[in-house]
């Protein structure tokens, strides 16, 4: 497997508060989060940090060779105490009140193929490969809440005046709900864990195209998206991790943190 990821700030705002985090953690499981802070100044880009941090210190200390269930569970597990960490450090200085994130995390075993993800907001995984895109993450939004009560069209939450507001966020609430999917890659896939930056500027459809154009390697394809999303107006932090299910199956260079 090989990984790499991407973070920019934007044409607009002063200040990046996604946070991206890929690499393989020292007891030989794969890790890679995205995570988009909030509040503006109640320090969103805080959390987001807190966020990744926490989870990477959690996961880091599992022991080897955990079954599937297990890292599912340490997956949860992880991402809940970074709700409490955040929950906590806001709740105890009032400039950092009501600060979250949202979070994207995925965990693979030691064969790089089978994995988890967990989630709450709406920065989104997607799998991709030459039959097509499909979206593995449901957003936490109200728009999307609309939608899913037909109270709106699809194509109306795109452009709707609220389409950013949570309903779910990691940190702002003491207790919160993760959204767990298992993964598994093959042999030419991709996953790709990104920002609302990036899809609030491109559909599904561009995304596809810029991943899975066999003439970029996985560095290009990264700056490709990032590159279009930057020409599309690029109207907030844009964040991408990028993984590649090698052909050998073995891991390659490209993973960093």
């Amino acid at each position: 497997m090989k990984a790499v990821h991407r973070s920019d700030v934007g044409r607009v705002r002063a200040v990046n508060e996604d946070r991206a985090y890929v690499a393989v953690l020292d007891n030989g499981y794969c890790l890679a989060i995205v995570a988009d802070g909030m509040g503006g100044h109640q320090a969103g880009d805080i959390a987001s940090r807190l966020a990744v941090e926490t989870v990477v210190s959690e996961l880091s200390a599992l022991p080897q060779d955990l079954q599937a269930n297990q890292l599912e569970r340490a997956l949860e597990a992880a991402i809940l105490r970074a709700n409490q960490t955040i929950f906590h450090i806001a709740s105890q200085d009032e400039k950092y009140y009501h600060m979250g994130t949202t979070i994207v995390a995925a965990l693979f075993d030691h064969s790089q193929c089978n994995g988890y993800i967990g989630h709450i907001g709406d920065s989104r995984a997607y799998s991709v490969d030459r039959q097509g895109i499909l979206q593995l993450t449901e957003d936490h939004t109200l728009v999307n809440e609309l939608v899913k009560n037909g109270q709106i069209e699809p194509e109306e939450a795109m452009r709707h005046p609220r389409r950013n507001v949570l309903i779910r966020a990691l940190g702002t609430d003491a207790q919160v709900e993760v959204d767990m999917k298992p993964i598994t890659l093959g042999s030419g896939q991709y996953l790709l864990l990104c920002s609302d930056g990036l899809t609030n500027m491109m559909n599904s459809d561009q995304i596809w195209s810029a991943v899975i154009d066999p003439s970029l390697p996985l560095e290009a394809k990264a700056d490709r998206l990032l590159g279009q999303s930057l020409d599309a107006g690029g109207d907030d932090n844009i964040t991408i991790v990028l993984l590649e299910q090698a052909e050998s199956g073995t891991m390659e260079e490209g993973w960093n943190s």
